[in-house]
């Protein structure tokens, strides 16, 4: 290998450590918008827990995220209700689906602020009295 290959591979390699770390931090703020640890977003299969919380689904939920071709469905139905949460339409869930990199800091370090699952403060309220994870209680 000579100079130029692995200056380029320490290149892309830096490169994909700031992107990394960047959108880590915007993740970790639309967790703190929604009330909830921000470090449990670089934790795994935890960070799925918490997000089905700040969107309003119930945990078993994680299960069906764990069955091939399912969990696509789900997954994309979470981003679509994370992005309702926080106000946003079917674009914005589009943009966080095909640009994330673009639209998950914006989500994060923006003005959008979280009005609960849905996007409803009211069904928030009634959700966090009859609906606690077991961790929780």
């Amino acid at each position: 290998m000579d100079t130029l290959s692995v200056s380029a591979i320490i290149f892309i390699c830096l490169f994909s450590f700031i992107v990394a770390i960047f959108l880590i931090a915007a993740q970790w703020k639309i967790y703190q918008k929604a009330d909830q640890p921000g470090w449990a977003c670089i934790i795994p299969l935890y960070n799925t827990l918490v997000l089905l919380k700040i969107v309003g689904k119930p945990w078993w939920w994680l299960l069906l995220m764990l069955i091939p071709f399912v969990n696509i469905v789900f997954a994309i139905w979470m981003v679509n209700l994370l992005s309702k949460s926080f106000g946003k339409d079917t674009g914005f869930t589009l943009g966080l689906i095909f640009l994330g990199f673009i639209f998950y800091p914006v989500l994060g370090f923006g003005s959008a602020r979280y009005r609960g699952p849905y996007g409803d403060p009211q069904k928030f309220q009634e959700y966090q009295q009859t609906h606690r994870f077991d961790f929780e209680q």
